[in-house]
């Protein structure tokens, strides 16, 4: 858990602890071309001068940090992550820890916000959200050897604890529900592509459907924004295989998925039957009532910031599987009008 000093700094550029203070205070001493080394290097290891005295002091920050890397337009609207938060805060504040969030354009900007909290002594730990393929930040992190818990999974964590649900299972019971109630035509609006927890509903979807005999189905990638749920519904509906029952990644989705539909003139659920993947008020809200995969995601963020409070203290409690979303029937799911 060791931060970068100014003889990490001193060391890699090939001078003096000297130099490189002359260096990062702006001071004559140094020549120009060797201050910009050793600013260059001071940014890639995440050294601040200005995190000198806590440094020293080697106090702990009280914080964690969250860094997402999602429009913030859509993380305004999305109430998984509000949720999310709200169980890792309460977490938190009963020990007395506060949570630092920022929101970033790119996984790029993402390491470089670990680098800078870090060597700034800003926070002690991080959470990791949307875990990719291959995620470059895991190795990152563990570089760094900065505490961190996954909210995600399961596989490409390294060697960071991750708290993770079973996407797969929960996505079969949805559809088995569907072809329980004769549907045959059966679509999906996904996440972003390229996260491992839509990789991992893609492949389960396809899994899933040749399990049951369904060759008539499709996935249609999406942002998790309503404008792109409502346009990928459109383009569903209004094809020559109309399916007769959609899966939506997220709430926001399938609410915008219901608008269009109603737009369309179809029926929900008699022509088009819509289930969204974690329930929210927002579901309960619109007419008909949404059928749902609930879980208690308050509950899965204070597992998360347990575990990452544990790794800070240097007792890390290994991975965690949490529960499995499960099925609540609403109004917005039955029999199609032709099975």
């Amino acid at each position: 858990m060791k931060r970068p000093t100014i003889a990490d700094v001193a060391r890699r550029a090939g001078v003096s602890k000297g130099a490189v203070s002359y260096a990062l205070n702006g001071q004559p001493g140094v020549s120009d071309a060797t201050r910009q080394r050793i600013l260059a290097i001071a940014r890639e290891i995440g050294f601040n001068p200005n995190s000198a005295a806590r440094a020293l002091s080697g106090a702990s920050a009280n914080a964690v940090g969250l860094a997402l890397c999602r429009p913030a337009r859509i993380l305004g609207i999305e109430p998984f992550y509000m949720e999310l938060i709200s169980g890792v805060e309460a977490e938190l504040s009963a020990r007395s820890y506060a949570l630092t969030l920022q929101v970033v354009d790119s996984p790029e900007t993402e390491i470089a916000v670990y680098r800078r909290w870090w060597g700034e002594r800003r926070v002690d730990g991080v959470f990791v959200c949307d875990l990719r393929l291959d995620d470059r930040r895991v190795p990152v992190l563990e570089e760094l050897h900065l505490p961190a818990v996954v909210i995600g999974g399961p596989g490409h964590s390294g060697a960071l604890d991750h708290v993770w649900s079973d996407d797969a299972a929960a996505l079969s019971e949805v559809l088995e529900y569907l072809v329980a109630l004769g549907h045959r035509r059966i679509a999906r609006v996904g996440g972003l592509p390229g996260l491992l927890h839509t990789e991992i509903r893609t492949e389960a979807f396809g899994t899933v459907c040749r399990r049951l005999g369904l060759s008539r189905t499709v996935t249609v990638s999406a942002d998790y924004s309503g404008e792109e749920g409502a346009r990928a519904t459109r383009r569903l509906l209004s094809s020559a295989d109309r399916p007769t029952a959609i899966v939506y990644d997220n709430d926001v989705m399938a609410i915008a998925g219901l608008s269009v539909a109603q737009e369309m003139g179809l029926a929900v659920p008699a022509d088009v039957s819509v289930v969204a993947w974690d329930d929210s008020p927002l579901c309960q809200l619109v007419h008909p009532a949404l059928t749902a995969l609930s879980r208690d995601i308050p509950a899965y963020g204070a597992h998360a910031a347990n575990r990452l409070l544990a790794a800070i203290a240097g007792k890390p409690l290994g991975d965690f599987q949490d529960e499995t979303a499960h099925l609540i029937p609403r109004g917005s799911t039955a029999p199609p009008r032709q099975a």
